[in-house]
């Protein structure tokens, strides 16, 4: 049996999966606060020993570039490396197995089921065509996957580290805003869970968006102050104008970042949105301002508007480190 992982910044989702059940149905699952751990293996140790079950290999989905076996975590103070990790687990592993977090991702999408996800435009989808990835977390993921003969190959990326681009009058004050605090400003910076603190400070100080009081006590004191911004947006009665307006000022970031993601890949299969925040903003992605972005591109507007666009509501970086795991069960060579 295979135990995988979907290492993220924030949680750490971990699973065992048996060959005969596949990547949509694990033996047994759990979720933990990823910070909470010093390392990776303290994680896999803790949950072998509640789960009692026997496992052969490994394959951990990590927010980070995979190098050689190896990974600096992007928003966790971890270094992992395969053979150490195969090693300090003192069991009889086979074969571990690490890649990127993004490349887990666009591996589960060939086999996301209808359930697993909501279609915003149906579009136009071209048979084999490239499909792209986009997943705002607690960091923001890029990758993309393109037709090989069969499958479909997936490829991480770094790209939410890529220099942010405003697109209009207000996100060029963001910019200017964001680089009083940073030397260098990523889409990460402003289109994440790390983000959205920001984008709710600057509107707040710089546009002068009026804060309430109670919601203002309750960003300062959260221990993730992106959950409380973003509840707050949709929460009736209560809505806070100043939270509303960061989250739809993230979406219309995240859709024009969504849409340069399509035109850098020529995404003509669909782009996939994933993530955490992608899942707790469906309502606004839903809304037509979401398209309007994203198809605004000039005289590639009416290509953009063709390409499917869906939001993928399963844990599908967990399910695409089964699937590695799975796939790779047989070919992997032993670890000593």
């Amino acid at each position: 049996m295979l135990i995988a992982g979907d290492i993220g910044g924030t949680k750490t989702d971990m699973a065992i999966f048996s060959s005969e059940a596949g990547p949509h149905a694990p033996v047994t699952q759990g979720k933990v606060h990823s910070a909470d751990y010093p390392s990776l293996q303290a994680i896999v140790k803790e949950f072998l020993a509640k789960a009692n079950k026997p496992v052969d290999r490994a394959c951990f989905a990590v927010a980070g570039p995979v190098i050689g076996g190896r990974v600096k975590t992007t928003n966790l103070p971890w270094i992992i490396e395969e053979t150490a990790l195969a090693r300090e687990l003192n069991i009889n592993l086979q074969s571990v197995r690490l890649i990127n977090d993004l490349e887990a991702i666009a591996r589960a999408i060939p086999v996301l089921r209808p359930s697993d996800m909501h279609t915003i435009n149906v579009g136009d989808p071209v048979p084999r065509g490239t499909i792209a990835v986009i997943a705002p977390g607690t960091g923001l993921g890029e990758s993309y996957l393109t037709w090989q003969g069969s499958p479909y190959v997936a490829h991480s990326s770094e790209g939410g580290h890529s220099d942010f681009a405003p697109t209009d009058e207000r996100q060029i004050r963001l910019l200017e805003y964001m680089l009083k605090k940073f030397d260098h400003v990523s889409f990460e910076h402003v289109c994440s869970g790390i983000g959205i603190p920001h984008l709710y400070a600057f509107l707040r100080e710089v546009e002068g968006i009026p804060e309430d009081p109670q919601v203002a006590a309750r960003v300062a004191s959260a221990e993730d102050p992106s959950v409380v911004i973003i509840n707050q947006a949709a929460e009736s009665g209560t809505r806070s104008k100043l939270c509303a307006a960061t989250i739809e000022l993230f979406v219309s970031i995240l859709a024009g970042e969504t849409g340069n993601v399509a035109l850098k890949f020529l995404a003509t299969g669909g782009v996939y949105l994933a993530g955490g925040v992608a899942v707790h903003i469906r309502e606004v992605i839903e809304k037509p301002a979401f398209m309007e972005r994203f198809t605004r591109k000039g005289r590639f507007a009416e290509l953009l508007g063709r390409i499917p666009i869906h939001v993928v509501v399963t844990p599908a970086g967990l399910v695409g480190a089964a699937v590695c795991g799975l796939e790779n069960s047989i070919s992997e060579p032993v670890l000593t």
